[in-house]
């Protein structure tokens, strides 16, 4: 007997959706049946990934917003919402990094990351948060009472890594804001998880692949592999679906065993 997850009616919006795993985790979404409101500061190509949702039969929708802008997130998950219907499902996973080394890092380069991976993440999921709190209390409408919030965290914030420490301590951060929020809104039908992602192949980071340093890396990997987006399809739609309502809090590692 088959068994499918159906996000059939529910609204989804996607941060940093204009390439890389943001992109994946949209179509992916809108393939399981959500709505899906594509959010990031490059329009242009948020509109591509539109028509692409669109050419396969989904209904997606660009907005612009900047995660490090409290103005621009505000705007943007309003317009989301006027647009397309009160948000259900949040995947939280615009994220930026530097690589170099502790001493070397600049108030700049610090403010960068944070701004992007911590306080941006934190601030979008309070604005729909604060929406979802709304609909469970009955102060705002909507058919649908509670919520998912995706948190894309990185094994990086469950295990140090060099050269790249500023980005490890700013996923630690998602890690125990994930917690935080899932601690106080969970009574509230509103489940607050995380996806620690490994080592995963994206344009951003495709050619690093075919150098030595990066086969150097593949070697030292538990399967001496690295994974595809789609590798994240199955937990993604999982934890947005109305059937995860028994994991809230949760640090989902999906690493091949790296942090083992």
């Amino acid at each position: 007997m088959a068994y499918s997850l159906d996000l059939s009616g529910r609204v989804a919006l996607v941060t940093g959706a204009s390439g890389g795993l943001g992109a994946q985790f949209a179509k992916t979404l809108s393939r399981a049946g959500a709505a899906v409101v594509l959010a990031s500061r490059r329009l242009d190509k948020l509109k591509e990934l539109r028509a692409q949702i669109e050419a396969e039969g989904g209904d997606a929708h660009a907005v612009s917003l900047d995660v490090t802008d409290y103005a621009s997130i505000k705007a943007g998950v309003a317009h989301a919402e006027t647009e397309v219907g009160p948000i259900d499902i949040l995947v939280n996973n615009s994220g930026v990094s530097t690589t170099q080394r502790l001493q070397e890092v600049a108030e700049e380069d610090y403010d960068f990351i944070f701004n992007t991976n911590v306080k941006g993440a934190f601030f979008v999921a309070q604005e729909v948060g604060k929406r979802m709190l709304a609909r469970a209390k009955g102060a705002a409408p909507g058919t649908y009472a509670g919520g998912r919030i995706i948190n894309i965290a990185s094994m990086a914030g469950l295990r140090v890594l060099p050269q790249i420490g500023v980005y490890c301590m700013s996923k630690a951060a998602v890690v125990q804001m994930t917690k935080a929020m899932a601690l106080e809104w969970g009574k509230f039908g509103i489940n607050v998880n995380a996806i620690c992602p490994g080592y995963i192949d994206t344009e951003i980071n495709h050619h690093h692949w075919e150098t030595e340093p990066g086969q150097k890396l593949v070697q030292m990997l538990p399967r001496k592999r690295i994974g595809k987006p789609q590798d994240l399809d199955a937990l993604l739609v999982m934890l947005a679906s109305a059937e995860s309502h028994f994991v809230n809090g949760a640090i989902i590692a999906a690493d091949d065993g790296f942090g083992v």
